[in-house]
């Protein structure tokens, strides 16, 4: 990537609350000398959050540019070397972006749990971006960092050379995003057009040879290991761990990886899956799927105290050779506070570590690896054994 741009990172989509949470990241952890910027449509609002930064905002960029404008996106794109996106839903106004920094050879990062997004921008942009040398990471966030790196973590920890087992729990006290919540109704809306962009993908893209990687898709059961009454969880997830299992030969032979909502007790777990059963019946119809998100709007979130009380952790327990290994990704508020982190130490890291030499569409694991291990322990999170 060269270093010759006008700025190292621009976050897109400022204005909003995660954005809003990741500009003061920036603002407070990032290295002195950053040059970086703030981007979104509305040029007041864009005031607004840099003022708030105080002595921090002083000389922060301000660019107006709208997700429907590629003219303007090829500009920011041109201007940076890292793009950090918060504009979501990302089916319908994240595609003009992506393109415009694989064109650029320009790194971007954002935070969708939008398998469907994800898989339509691989078709679209991915071969590029290897061409230009932009690092296109998608899931920078909750979604799919402590899942992706927890898994990479377990895989360091467990035999090598040898197929592996493995299986992610996770649990959380605290409100999603609206954002998260959003995406997950717009997503249970389009079953079809999920499973076409997968297909889509499965066409074109290649697989590893002499190896084999893969998300399972598990069924409910009570796990042993961590006593815990499992739900598969039909995120993202386990299909970005599997495309790091893909790239990297570390996973072994054969990987394969089963992803979880872990309860305490059985009435929680028939609980969780009524409610899941309720909100994808609900997605269906456009009426009830406004309303809803009408209820809980993107862009809000909790205040500084809700968010404080809030946690998650993501047990994952990895076989393979005989041995078993149990470990934990844990920290704070997932869908803001942690998040927000999470977006802005990918975008550093990408800035500026030493990373693996890649390019196209890649996982964190693929494209930062130890890198950003490291960057996001330092902000909080905590990767152990058990």
């Amino acid at each position: 990537m060269p270093h010759s741009r006008e700025l190292d990172v621009v976050l897109f989509g400022a204005t909003g609350f995660t954005g809003g949470l990741t500009a003061e990241y920036l603002a407070r952890q990032g290295p002195d000398g950053l040059r970086w910027g703030l981007a979104g449509r509305n040029l007041a609002k864009l005031e607004q959050v840099r003022d708030a930064l105080g002595e921090a905002g002083a000389g922060v960029e301000l660019i107006v540019a709208d997700s429907g404008d590629p003219v303007a996106l090829a500009d920011l794109a041109a201007r940076t070397q890292v793009v950090l996106s918060t504009v979501g839903p990302y089916v319908g106004r994240g595609e003009a972006l992506v393109g415009a920094c694989a064109d650029a050879g320009t790194d971007y990062c954002d935070i969708t749990g939008e398998g469907e997004f994800v898989d339509r921008m691989y078709v679209a942009h991915h071969q590029t971006a290897v061409a230009s040398g932009a690092r296109l990471v998608h899931g920078c966030g909750f979604d799919s960092i402590p899942h992706d790196l927890g898994a990479m973590f377990t895989v360091e920890h467990l035999p090598a050379d040898v197929p592996i087992d493995m299986r992610g729990v996770v649990r959380a006290g605290g409100l999603p995003s609206g954002g998260t919540f959003e995406t997950t109704l717009t997503g249970m809306s389009r079953v079809r057009h999920i499973r076409e962009a997968a297909q889509a993908r499965k066409r074109v893209e290649p697989r590893p040879e002499g190896r084999s990687s893969r998300a399972v898709a598990g069924k409910p059961h009570r796990d042993e290991v961590l006593g815990y009454w499992l739900l598969p969880l039909p995120t993202m997830d386990p299909a970005i761990v599997a495309r790091s299992g893909a790239a990297l030969p570390s996973y072994g032979p054969k990987f394969r990886y089963s992803h979880y909502a872990g309860t305490k007790t059985l009435p929680y777990a028939v609980g969780g899956a009524v409610v899941m059963a309720g909100l994808g019946l609900a997605a269906q119809l456009k009426l009830t799927r406004d309303l809803l998100m009408k209820w809980y709007p993107a862009g809000d979130g909790p205040d500084p105290e809700r968010r404080e009380r809030s946690w998650f952790s993501v047990d994952f327990v990895g076989e393979a050779g005989g041995e078993t290994v149990h470990t934990r990704v844990s920290g704070g508020d997932p869908g803001y506070t942690e998040t927000a982190m999470m977006l802005a130490e990918s975008g550093l890291c990408l800035a500026f570590d030493d990373n693996p030499e890649v390019a196209g569409q890649v996982t964190t694991a693929q494209a930062m690896g130890g890198n950003l291990l490291a960057r996001v322990q330092a902000g909080g999170l905590k990767f152990e054994v058990r």
